[in-house]
């Protein structure tokens, strides 16, 4: 048999799709989620319905947003779940997924994201958090990494502040490419994240520290006071108290947070 097809499917490189094939590892996760009846849930990319089944039989019903014309159509036509599936057929990176939210209920996200997208559509889905309770992805354990660490280490970086910033980040499980159909070439990894209900030092435009998390990690081994010469003078540096000398994977959320907001409040016009 083709090592890419699975359940008479071929995987397409187009859409990154690897299949879960572990029954063990597939439970673990449905655990990790937890769904239950009265959960406003959602799977993106449910593939050939490896966490779909298991997640149903808990919850009842599931709205589910997939690309794929093949595996959409396969849901439609799938003798038990089908009516219990709300399915739609588009490009999760453009999904409105506030228009989910019935009831007031907000949003449990869950899915094996697509690696070659994970990182886009995870920005995208964060634009939706104040409608969202929590949600568990698999994605690349590299990925995993970058969003949960720390300053002073080489994984910390955009990710991480913008993540950290709008969520608590909670690595689940490690999961190892034999689990999957075909194997990809790296390892992954179960994320949960839960949005902040409230943001204790907020940024005062999220849009300025996305910017300014590109400034710093465009060049990451530049000092700061080179990466930031464009949007932050040196006196201004001085003035929040940070250290120009260092390198931006030295400085905290907080010091993120403390310099957009210096950019927003001294805008440097084009000249």
């Amino acid at each position: 048999m083709n090592s890419k097809t699975h359940l008479g499917h071929q995987a397409k490189k187009r859409f990154g799709q690897n299949f879960l094939n572990n029954e063990m590892v597939i439970e673990s996760i449905v655990d990790a989620i937890n769904p239950e009846p009265t959960d406003n849930l959602v799977e993106i990319g449910p593939g050939l319905g490896a966490l779909t089944e298991p997640v149903i039989e808990r919850a009842g019903h599931l709205s589910v947003v997939e690309l794929d014309r093949d595996l959409a159509h396969r849901l439609r036509h799938h003798p038990f779940l089908a009516p219990k599936l709300t399915i739609y057929e588009e490009d999760a990176l453009k999904f409105d997924f506030s228009s989910l939210i019935t009831d007031d209920k907000p949003l449990r996200i869950f899915g094996n994201l697509p690696y070659n997208i994970s990182t886009p559509l995870i920005f995208h889905l964060l634009t939706f958090k104040d409608k969202v309770k929590d949600m568990h992805f698999m994605l690349q354990k590299e990925v995993v990494e970058r969003m949960a660490s720390g300053e002073n280490s080489k994984s910390f970086g955009r990710l991480s502040i913008m993540t950290q910033y709008q969520c608590q980040v909670i690595p689940v499980m490690e999961i190892g490419p034999e689990h999957f159909t075909p194997a990809p070439k790296v390892d992954s990894a179960i994320v949960r994240l839960i949005p902040h209900e409230t943001i204790k030092n907020p940024v005062k435009d999220l849009k300025v520290l996305n910017t300014v998390c590109l400034t710093a990690f465009n060049q990451r081994r530049k000092t700061i006071r080179n990466s930031f010469k464009k949007l932050i003078p040196l006196d201004g540096l001085q003035e929040l108290g940070i250290d120009a000398s260092l390198r931006p994977e030295n400085l905290s959320v907080d010091d993120f947070i403390t310099l957009a907001n210096y950019v927003s409040d001294n805008p440097i016009e084009s000249k």
